[in-house]
């Protein structure tokens, strides 16, 4: 093989970079799959990449693809860079300092129907499914626990509904104090996740009105919710700025070890196996490097089906590499505590959560397109899409930014190497991107994403119909 052809697919350089050792013979092996491999699917338009991401354990997928060298199996050489905040990642993919980045789901249908800054991302890999935790107060838990049966081992009895959150809030409103909870951005997950919450037990979370210059979330609103960094919450809280908040691992468990706060329910109870995070880059980057993006979720499939293969066998190595300052940068124990398959609530209050994060497992990486639609009729609901929409309105927009089409090269590709089996992905020649109808609701309302307004009508608290702020 000629060293041009080395050097594209294995340079020692970057091996040495990532501190991996590797024998000669080795390396001529793994140079050999690789290059055979790439003939295949055609070389990357672009090898040197820069991808952005939040300091959350569900960015695992990109540090093991970078750990375990499923990058560089694809000809490519990345670096990975925690970004600020969810608004400077966005903008530094938009504007090229980024190749792409770990988002939150609504963050590239946010973007294309022009919700914040103007432009068109498309997402062809969900990162992973749940991952998320409402956590409150000591004084705010103390208050609800007054409303919680406990079980027969005298623990709250699972899930807790926000109805047993409402009376503290009433009190609040009584003694003339608003009731502040943070959420990590407005077309987060955790913002969609907590007014679902809120919404199904009767505490209404605020509305949006773009057209009226009020994008504050708050109209209307019995709890007040505004944007704090992820990192940034346990901090926040134990200020007393806010009585609670949605955000994902560690930051849950952070409040628990730090004593300062309690988890009362995980998105897994909100939403059972809902899609979290998804990875993102520009449409006008993905037209440019087509078989750069193949390769990117071809590497980042290897490493989702390491993290969850053998019933979770990887997750402690996984804590150890997410620990690291270059990436999370929590304690071992603190991240451990939720990706190994248990969460605590109440200090002791330790829980088998076995699909708390799931990478691979359910196709938890198929960007569907009823995942897409169920964070469009949330925007629509909460008045972020201010105006009524159709149907086709959501199934068109859910087509422009979820690529199942690219997704299915990169696992295809996979199969044809030899590195994975068509078992262990949707049947592409049947798959049209919906899932069945689902009813895995804390509230029990059944969800079809090929009904959106037919779902919207079902919410008692929401627009829905012809509404409009």
């Amino acid at each position: 093989m000629k060293l041009r052809n080395l050097k594209t697919v294995l340079p020692l350089s970057k091996l040495a970079c990532a501190g991996k050792k590797m024998s000669l013979a080795a390396l001529v092996g793994s140079t050999l799959l690789s290059g055979m491999a790439q003939a295949e699917l055609g070389y990357p338009e672009k090898e040197e990449l820069k991808f952005g991401f939040i300091k959350l354990t569900d960015m695992a997928p990109l540090a093991i693809a970078y750990e375990k060298g499923y990058f560089e199996d694809e000809g490519l050489y990345v670096t990975l860079e925690a970004q600020a905040n969810w608004k400077v990642l966005l903008d530094r993919v938009i504007d090229g300092q980024l190749d792409g980045a770990h988002m939150l789901a609504g963050q590239p249908l946010g973007a294309t129907i022009g919700y914040g800054t103007k432009a068109h991302i498309i997402t062809a890999f969900s990162m992973d499914l749940n991952g998320n935790g409402i956590t409150v107060s000591n004084d705010v838990w103390k208050e609800m626990k007054k409303n919680i049966p406990n079980g027969a081992d005298g623990k709250p009895v699972h899930p807790i509904s926000a109805s047993a959150l409402k009376p503290v809030i009433d009190g609040y409103k009584a003694e003339g104090k608003p009731f502040k909870m943070g959420m990590v951005f407005p077309v987060s997950t955790h913002n969609y996740e907590l007014r679902y919450w809120l919404a199904a037990g009767g505490i209404h979370p605020g509305y949006y009105a773009p057209a009226k210059g009020d994008t504050s979330g708050q109209i209307d609103a019995d709890a007040l919710l505004s944007v704090t960094p992820p990192p940034q919450m346990p901090a926040t809280m134990e200020a007393g700025t806010i009585s609670g908040y949605c955000v994902g691992e560690p930051w849950n468990q952070q409040a628990v070890f730090k004593g300062i706060g309690v988890p009362v329910i995980t998105d897994y109870e909100i939403w059972k196996n809902n899609p979290e995070k998804v990875f993102g880059v520009s449409s006008g980057w993905a037209e440019e490097n087509p078989i750069t993006h193949i390769r990117v979720v071809k590497a980042m499939i290897r490493a989702a089906k390491w993290l969850d293969e053998n019933n979770n066998a990887n997750r402690p190595e996984a804590v150890e590499i997410l620990s690291r300052s270059d990436y999370v940068g929590a304690d071992y124990d603190v991240i451990a505590n939720s990706m190994t398959g248990t969460f605590e609530y109440e200090k002791g209050d330790k829980r088998d959560v076995p699909d708390f994060n799931v990478f691979f497992r359910h196709n938890a990486t198929y960007p569907y397109y009823s995942d897409a639609i169920w964070y469009l009729t949330q925007m629509r609901r909460w008045g972020q899409i201010a105006e009524p929409k159709s149907d086709e309105w959501f199934m068109k927009t859910a087509k422009e930014v979820y690529r199942p089409d690219i997704y299915a090269q990169a696992a295809k590709s996979l199969i044809e190497d030899g590195l994975m089996m068509a078992s262990e992905f949707p049947d592409f020649d049947k798959e049209d991107g919906f899932k069945a109808p689902l009813n895995d609701f804390i509230d029990g309302v059944t969800y079809d994403g090929k009904r959106p307004n037919d779902y919207l009508k079902s919410f008692k608290i929401g627009l829905k119909g012809d509404e409009q702020i």
